[in-house]
């Protein structure tokens, strides 16, 4: 897990330039900065150290080529003994087989990787090249000024003075992300999932996109099928664990990270460290007793963690600045504080973001397979309304194919924009911020093969998604029990808000960042009135946010400038 840093194209591109656009991207990569330079480019590496301590260090270079990356290859030692790479290796970075299968077949070597990456990759056949991975688990963004194409892990680094591109600050506002490829600072496009571009002396150009869904059709009995889903999630959970650092698990108590902890402490002769964070606020949803009773269960190295009400003022700030590509999802604020407790304990964290997408367990799912008259609507984004939601539905269109089901459908929408843009967004960024590797073992192309392709029954069935997976855990972790009905994940921000609620209206009635996208009148109505209390963390999060990141204001100064008397 690093940073990376680019300038492609010009004939000096300057080595400064690109040092500075490493240096924006430290959190990501403490452990050291390397910057290189060849003919008509210059790329620079963030090292977060993981694979290979010693050797591992970027840019690496074989055959003539070179490639910079972030992310991790997990299936690197397979790839090794398939294709013989073993008295051409010069490290035993997880990245340098990438090189030699390059050199060997070119561009379609990108298609046998499993992992979460994005890279740019320059070749000895004179092709320069930018990936990600299927999924979007991994960032990558490009700035083309027509003469150069600069790149980076965060968009902070291609922007010096960034405007907000309004149609997309809109779609946050609306749907909690940002869609599509445009991002929230004009300039600066992210690379969508699974993409393939050339980099030439004309701009970037897209070459295809590595599909994340594929159509495999599974097929068994109940035994059967339960056999095959154990044998594909062992072999992504230890995949998933190579490491020369600690690993270690973030533990909910819920269906997915409890399927992970119950395979990480199969796998595992020593007891597996998991941290849980609960919340320490009246009403609140808190699920620690349920961790801990699959905890105790495992024998898990159990450490908890509470969030309170000094915390989410203390950490407003401190997540709205390492959102640079935002979500205005509250769960960013509590996987931030459980990356400040992992921290210096764990390098490497095991999460269970994708099972409820592989696996169909939102409930909205369930809703859209009900006739009408039973309740039934359509799996989109609850409370969008207008262009947002048009931008949504036309994402969904473009992410269906006729072979999928009507429940394939709605699953293939959210991994196509909620997942990518919002979960793993908000894994990716509080983790690095920390220093620390997000892995998500539901998001490998060898379980996604098995889960999506599922029949509908063994996913959704009467009350229940994610049926299969349940029925495993059922066999596996009685203790989890698998059964019970789903609590939710909320944030009591609303809650935390209320106090403070009308000290905030004149200072968010008034924000420079808020009338270029908002109604104001209504925004101040926001704070000023307790009907819609949950409309009120969006706004103040997007205000804090301006603030940081186009009025360039400190963290702590961009929150006092809301509100003083905190």
């Amino acid at each position: 897990m690093c940073g990376i840093a680019g300038i492609l194209g010009a004939d000096q591109p300057p080595e400064a330039a690109v040092r500075t656009m490493i240096e924006r991207l430290q959190h990501r990569g403490p452990d050291g900065i390397r910057v290189e330079s060849g003919p008509g480019w210059c790329v620079a590496h963030a090292r977060l150290s993981i694979i290979d301590l010693e050797g591992g260090w970027q840019p690496l270079h074989a055959g003539g080529s070179t490639v910079i990356g972030n992310g991790e290859i997990y299936n690197y030692l397979e790839l090794i003994e398939e294709f013989g790479l073993q008295d051409r290796l010069t490290t035993g970075s997880d990245f340098e087989p990438l090189l030699h299968l390059y050199n060997l077949e070119g561009e379609r070597a990108f298609t046998r990787l499993r992992g979460m990456y994005a890279f740019c990759l320059i070749g000895a056949d004179g092709r320069t090249w930018l990936v990600r991975d299927p999924f979007g688990i991994k960032p990558l963004f490009i700035k083309d000024d027509g003469d150069q194409v600069g790149f980076a892990s965060e968009p902070r680094s291609l922007t010096e003075t960034p405007h907000v591109n309004r149609h997309q600050a809109t779609q946050l506002l609306a749907l909690n992300y940002a869609l599509d490829d445009a991002g929230l600072f004009a300039g600066a496009r992210r690379l969508l999932p699974g993409a393939v571009v050339q980099v030439t002396d004309e701009g970037t150009t897209f070459r295809e996109q590595i599909p994340a869904l594929i159509r495999q059709p599974v097929s068994g009995d109940e035994a059967e099928l339960l056999a095959r889903l154990d044998a594909v999630l062992e072999d992504s959970v230890r995949v998933h664990q190579r490491s020369d650092v600690p690993y270690g698990l973030f533990l909910s108590g819920g269906v997915d990270s409890s399927t992970i902890a119950a395979l990480m402490a199969r796998l595992n002769e020593r007891p597996v460290t998991a941290f849980t964070c609960g919340f320490d606020a009246p009403g609140a949803r808190d699920e620690r007793a349920h961790a801990e009773a699959v905890a105790r269960a495992l024998n898990l190295d159990w450490r908890e963690t509470t969030f309170d009400e000094e915390d989410f003022w203390r950490i407003l700030p401190e997540v709205a600045w390492c959102l640079d590509d935002p979500t205005t999802d509250y769960a960013t604020l509590p996987t931030w504080k459980l990356a400040e407790a992992a921290k210096g304990t764990l390098t490497v964290v095991l999460a269970g973001e994708g099972g409820d997408e592989l696996f169909a367990g939102y409930s909205r799912y369930r809703r859209a397979l009900r006739p009408a008259w039973l309740g039934g609507r359509p799996a989109e984004p609850q409370g969008a309304s207008g262009p947002a939601l048009d931008d949504w539905r036309d994402a969904a269109a473009r992410a269906a194919e006729p072979w999928m089901s009507p429940l394939q459908r709605a699953q293939a929408a959210d991994i196509a924009t909620w997942l990518p843009n919002d979960l793993l967004l908000k894994l990716d960024r509080t983790l690095m911020a920390h220093g620390l590797e997000g892995r998500t073992p539901f998001l490998d192309r060898e379980v996604a093969a098995f889960a999506f392709n599922l029949p509908d029954r063994f996913k959704v069935r009467g009350r229940y998604g994610k049926w299969l997976l349940r029925k495993w855990l059922e066999r596996h972790l009685p203790a989890a029990d698998p059964w019970a009905r789903k609590k939710g994940f909320t944030v009591p921000v609303a809650a935390w808000i209320a106090p403070r609620a009308r000290d905030l209206a004149p200072a968010l009635a008034a924000h420079q960042g808020l009338a270029q996208v908002c109604d104001i009148d209504a925004v101040r109505a926001v704070f000023e009135h307790d009907d819609h209390p949950s409309g009120r963390w969006p706004l103040l999060f997007y205000a804090v946010w301006w603030n940081i990141h186009v009025a360039g204001m400190e963290r702590n100064a961009a929150l006092r400038a809301i509100l003083p008397t905190l």
